[in-house]
């Protein structure tokens, strides 16, 4: 029958198993005590697997990071995209779409900011690092979708202008200067600039 997807077989069964307890186990350790005192030894231990076996899965500590955080963060765009769909105006549509990735970003204050130093600068050749560029990518293309949607733009302009904003978010949640900033204070900073580029009469 076509369109039916045919089952995984017991080795593509075992695989996911085994990625599964290993996302589990990295979010557990590095939630509960940062990315940074946390050994890929403990994250094999915790996921029942020996170090070379992770290691297919996620060459360096940063990948992992980069596998759980980019599950989180692909949670956190999803609920955005469901809150921008209620609002009324650019301003509020693009605040309503960041606001949850902020949110997810400060879980764990450290992690969120090496999360984004390694989307920055890893290698984009790796599959994670690979995976949260393409997120990025498409939080840029619903900020763009909301603006064009919204503001009398042209899709060029609301695509350089949701570039701009992603800029804006990267900067705010990734600079050394906040790592102390609280939630709303992080929103609200995001909000001032993303209104200093949007065309007049787009901000209300």
């Amino acid at each position: 029958m076509s369109g039916v997807t045919p089952p995984l077989g017991r080795r593509e069964r075992n695989k996911q198993a085994k990625l599964e307890r290993i996302t589990a186990a990295a979010s557990e350790l590095f939630s509960q005590y940062g990315v940074d005192d946390v050994t890929t030894q403990q994250i094999a231990d915790a996921a029942d697997i020996g170090t070379g076996t992770l290691f297919l899965y996620a060459r360096t500590k940063g990948e992992l990071l980069l596998l759980v955080q980019n599950t989180h963060y692909a949670v956190a765009l999803e609920r955005g995209q469901a809150a921008a769909a209620a609002t009324t105006t650019p301003l509020d549509g693009v605040m309503a779409l960041l606001t949850p990735v902020v949110h997810c970003s400060r879980v764990q204050v450290d992690n969120g900011r090496t999360y984004l130093r390694e989307m920055v600068f890893g290698d984009p050749s790796e599959p994670h690092h690979a995976e949260a560029l393409a997120i990025v990518e498409r939080t840029e293309e619903a900020t763009a979708a909301l603006l064009a949607g919204a503001a009398a733009i042209s899709a060029d302009e609301a695509a350089t202008l949701a570039h701009v904003v992603s800029a804006i978010l990267l900067l705010e949640l990734g600079a050394s200067y906040n790592a102390a900033a609280s939630i709303e204070e992080l929103v609200t900073s995001i909000r001032t600039q993303v209104a200093a580029i949007l065309p007049a009469g787009q901000v209300a």
